[in-house]
């Protein structure tokens, strides 16, 4: 392939990198919960009913936020059916899925998840059947010192002190018929500016997430947003917004060039926040939040999403390949190239449900998008610059016209963090990086994930085939970096720079 040069002056700044974007999402859904992160019955279980083997994976993510308990399943979820003595919970029908949810995971036990896993927290609150009042009550229990009625019920239940749960949102997926609850803009946002309102003077900490838009296609996308921000005005703090892709064509060059749609979804939104902002003559900006994300296509059929009654079932289940790990690294690509818009992010989601991690009995996977996540999650510190790429690229069929060198950087404290993937199916790419304004010194560590080819996946039997290993096809000299990318393939650099 044609050189590529890739461009990062020193002095280009775009903001600094808010570390909340390298969060995840773990909801009441398929085997993500049971059969997932807790199951007191599997021989790797902790004193706690965690599974050891999973939270180890998990700590090597080091995801900076995770966001709990839905998604589709708040939307009917009751918070106080998970709290208490386990044998007085209520075993209930859990529509969004059509499961058996036995509560025996609530708010306690995520809390101590997370305080295991030292995670930030963000909590979802229930705006489709729960009312405004009983989301402020969650926001007590979480968070105000005892001396008050649900706060007391928190120490009742074995935690004295307030948990400190920061982020809040309000509801999930407002604006989508299939979202139990769902109700035109205006009604969400009296629904959603109550609760905000009340969940706030409970707690004038909290930032709190309205829902925005979270299908392009929807036929009130952007509008919604808009009537949603205007209502809700400085109650709100971000815009939920919500990307999964698919590649239902098995199109790779399509598939990896979704990230100008992704960055054409940022701006839109943004626009409407701004455009907001101007027309209330506000001092306040609404930033985005990215609270779901992943790659969704091949389990999407009825059977893949109805739980017909059952306990922990087998649901959105999706295997992921090497071309799968690409398109999550171009995710994180834009989210930072974005870091003035951009605040927030959750993968979604973590475990078993169209996830990096999956199990089988006692048995852990890791899929290949693990890899690219954990790799750029542990350079996060700094501020993102803005790139300049001068080399090939092709144009795709649904997206227009992308460069085979997808890239992103941070600029930490005297290291260079750089973000590549190539993009070509079939050849190598020649790079060099180049620092204007400063000086590349040396190659502190590098990171790739590559495979044997496109379609190429981890399985219990063969689970080495897309991993990250060590890049050493990496040279510094006179002040630039000089690197060959194989075919298929993400790199993380840090460099020690002056």
């Amino acid at each position: 392939m044609e050189h590529t040069r890739v461009i990062y002056h020193k002095e280009y700044q775009i903001a600094e990198v808010d570390p909340r974007i390298f969060g995840g999402f773990i909801e009441h859904v398929g085997r993500q919960i049971y059969d997932g992160v807790y199951n007191p019955q599997s021989k790797h279980a902790d004193e706690d009913g965690f599974r050891k083997d999973i939270l180890a994976a998990l700590k090597d993510m080091d995801m900076s936020v995770v966001r709990y308990p839905g998604g589709n399943f708040v939307s009917n979820y009751h918070w106080m059916d998970g709290i208490g003595p386990k044998d007085k919970r209520p075993t209930v029908r859990e529509l969004a899925w059509q499961s058996i949810e036995p509560n025996q995971f609530g708010t306690d036990e995520f809390m101590k998840l997370a305080e295991k896993m030292n995670w930030p927290t963000m909590i979802a609150a229930n705006l489709g059947t729960g009312t405004p009042e009983e989301a402020r009550n969650w926001v007590e229990y979480c968070n105000s010192p005892i001396g008050t009625k649900y706060a007391d019920l928190r120490a009742a239940n074995g935690h004295k002190d307030p948990y400190g749960v920061k982020l809040w949102c309000l509801g999930n997926e407002m604006d989508a018929i299939w979202q139990h609850g769902h109700v035109p803009a205006r009604d969400y946002a009296l629904r959603a500016q109550q609760a905000a309102k009340m969940m706030k003077d409970v707690d004038p900490s909290i930032e709190t997430i309205a829902c925005g838009s979270c299908k392009v296609d929807l036929p009130t996308y952007a509008g919604w947003d808009r009537e949603v921000l205007e209502y809700i005005g400085p109650f709100a703090d971000y815009l939920s917004v919500h990307r999964y892709v698919r590649n239902d064509d098995s199109n790779a060059a399509d598939f990896f060039a979704v990230t100008n749609a992704i960055t054409q979804q940022i701006e839109e939104m943004d626009a409407v926040c701004r455009y907001v902002q101007a027309l209330s003559r506000s001092r306040k900006r609404h930033y985005l939040c990215y609270d779901e994300y992943n790659i969704w296509y091949r389990a999407r059929k009825a059977e893949h999403k109805d739980g017909r009654g059952q306990f922990a079932p087998h649901l959105l289940e999706e295997p992921f390949n090497q071309e799968d790990a690409l398109v999550i690294a171009g995710f994180l690509n834009c989210f930072i190239r974005r870091a003035d818009v951009v605040k927030i992010a959750n993968l979604s989601m973590l475990v078993n449900v169209f996830a990096p991690i999956i199990t089988r009995g006692d048995d852990m996977l890791l899929q290949s998008i693990y890899y690219p996540f954990m790799m750029y999650s542990k350079r996060r510190e700094g501020m993102s610059l803005r790139p300049a790429v001068a080399g090939p690229g092709y144009e795709s069929k649904l997206y227009g016209y992308v460069d085979y060198i997808d890239t992103s950087a941070i600029l930490g404290d005297g290291i260079l963090h750089v973000f590549l993937t190539n993009r070509s199916q079939d050849e190598r790419a020649p790079v060099t990086i180049e620092f204007p304004g400063g000086r590349i010194e040396s190659l502190q560590s590098a990171e790739i994930v590559t495979g044997p080819g496109l379609k190429a996946e981890n399985t219990y039997d063969q689970p080495d085939l897309v991993i990250s290993k060590p890049f050493t096809d990496v040279k510094s000299t006179d002040g630039q970096a000089l690197l060959t990318l194989p075919p298929v393939s993400v790199a993380a650099l840090t460099f020690k720079v002056m």
